[in-house]
């Protein structure tokens, strides 16, 4: 490494202490903070917030980062010297455009808005919640503004956690995903409904935990680096690759919520544990794009957990935890049950086929949020008229409606596309793991699910956030995101599923 990018990285590594300092306030706001804490705990994720801003801004940073350009400026584009200042600019580029004042305002605004939030679903109450979702919006307006855009406000926002991709090209994705996703849907609502019925017994909630713990360490998630916790609503984080938590949540008539929630999360995990140690405090650390972390999860998650192989070793693991409740239930009949296919309020919750639908929903109202458009006010109608249109389903409360994500109340519009891009990536990174990996799915029923986690750290993982998603997928796998490998394998595992 050059001196020059040597100095650049130094430099840097404040920013990402205080930024991994201000994550762990984050985690704890999320697990274990009382809940009249929001206020000096808004306080100082703001003064860690604005002092992370000042230095990763200032002229020192730019001087350091013009120099390291001048530095790697012949060196190949996947270098890691390269991709560091690459990486760095990017960022550099967008935070400059940010004044200090409105990154400070943003993340006390956001810390308010977030137990706002919490207190409103459990109480079901929009009206308590609308005035920081209102100021959300605007905050979140007033910075695509700063960004800058050509097209629509929404490319802003989108660039920050998919960089590379465009509002016009995720219409296009959605399009094409939507024309085959519609006509699945109804060929399989045509078919006999699967009974699932078993599955709404009454299931020990600390059973449950203990067999989510089990699954973590099955899929390789390494406890020395890590925990699991609980949360209103899933989530990862990371302070390195040495300590990376999970959260999951239980529902006593629900089990499949957590046990499809760790696995999950336990996919987020794995991708930050496998970024190697040579990134460790610089730029390149951890998972790239959202959209290629939701690979990661949802690939787990689906792909993997929702397999019957998978469950030809898990399944009589968790019958001796439930024996009443699962002792008479088949192996083929509980694998049906976790792949329902049924119109769902809650996104978390929902199955393979309809999961995006939920995300095309929250995807049209952000636009027409940041386009004013829609008024915060009509937020509520204007979601249960979409959720009537997509799923069939009108939500019977905001709390199982517009209140239930937590992403708007941390002032993040303009995310959620990153869901059903991984979706998307997911079915092209597994399809090319199945041609790659002799007996991969033959392996998961004795329990061995190394080998795709290798083949992962190979050619996901290692990479660390050198590429976008459009870059990775490219120079691994040789294509472009697409929505076809998604549907094919959609299409072929719901007709053996439902004999369509």
């Amino acid at each position: 490494m050059g001196q020059r990018l040597e100095a650049l990285n130094e430099h840097l590594t404040r920013v990402i202490d205080l930024r991994r300092a201000t994550s762990v306030l984050d985690w704890d706001q999320e697990v274990y903070m009382p809940e009249e804490g929001a206020e000096p705990r808004s306080q100082a994720q703001a003064t860690l917030t604005t002092m992370a801003h000042e230095i990763f801004t200032s002229d020192t940073t730019r001087s350091l980062l013009e120099a390291a350009e001048a530095e790697v400026a012949d060196l190949d584009f996947d270098s890691n010297e390269a991709s560091t200042v690459r990486v760095a600019r990017r960022h550099f580029d967008q935070e400059t455009k940010l004044p200090t004042a409105f990154v400070t305002r943003e993340s006390k605004a956001i810390s308010r808005s977030f137990m706002a939030w919490r207190k409103a679903r459990e109480a079901d109450n929009f009206s308590a919640f609308e005035p920081h979702l209102r100021e959300v919006v605007e905050l979140q307006t007033e910075k695509a503004s700063y960004l800058g855009y050509t097209d629509h406000p929404y490319d802003a926002l989108l660039q920050q956690f998919e960089p590379g991709m465009t509002t016009a090209q995720i219409e296009t994705l959605f399009g094409d995903l939507k024309a085959g996703l519609v006509p699945l849907v109804k060929e399989i609502a045509a078919r006999p409904s699967v009974d699932d019925s078993f599955l709404s017994l009454p299931y020990d909630t600390q059973k449950q935990w203990d067999f989510t713990l089990l699954l973590l360490r099955g899929i390789g998630y390494d406890f020395r680096r890590g925990r699991q916790d609980r949360a209103a609503h899933p989530f990862t984080t990371q302070f390195g690759n040495t300590d990376v938590r999970v959260t999951t949540r239980t529902h006593e008539t629900m089990p499949q919520s957590a046990i499809f929630s760790t696995v999950h999360e336990g996919g987020h995990a794995l991708y930050e544990l496998g970024s190697p140690d040579k990134f460790e405090r610089t730029l390149l650390a951890g998972g790239s794009t959202l959209g290629l972390h939701e690979s990661q999860s949802r690939l787990w998650e689906n792909q993997v957990a929702r397999s019957l192989p998978f469950w030809h070793y898990y399944y009589p693991i968790l019958q001796a935890f439930f024996p009443q409740q699962l002792g008479n239930v088949s192996m083929t009949t509980f694998h049906r049950a976790i792949n329902k296919v049924e119109p769902s309020l809650i996104r978390v919750e929902a199955d393979e086929v309809t999961y995006n639908l939920h995300i095309f929903v929250r995807f049209e109202l952000e636009k027409s949020l940041l386009t004013g458009e829609l008024k915060v006010s009509e937020v509520p109608e204007a979601w249960n008229a979409r959720y009537k249109e997509y799923l069939g389903i009108t939500p019977p409360s905001d709390a199982d409606g517009c209140l239930q994500d937590v992403h708007w109340s941390h002032g993040i519009l303009g995310y959620f596309p990153t869901y059903t891009l991984g979706n998307l990536m997911s079915a092209q990174i597994y399809a090319r793991a199945l041609q790659e990996i002799p007996g991969l799915e033959e392996g998961y029923s004795r329990g061995e699910c190394a080998p795709l986690l290798n083949w992962l750290r190979e050619h996901i993982h290692k990479h660390g956030s050198k590429f976008t998603g459009p870059e990775l997928m490219q120079r691994e796998f040789g294509t472009q995101i697409s929505a076809q490998p998604l549907l094919a394998y959609l299409r072929a595992k719901y007709s053996e599923l439902y004999d369509l």
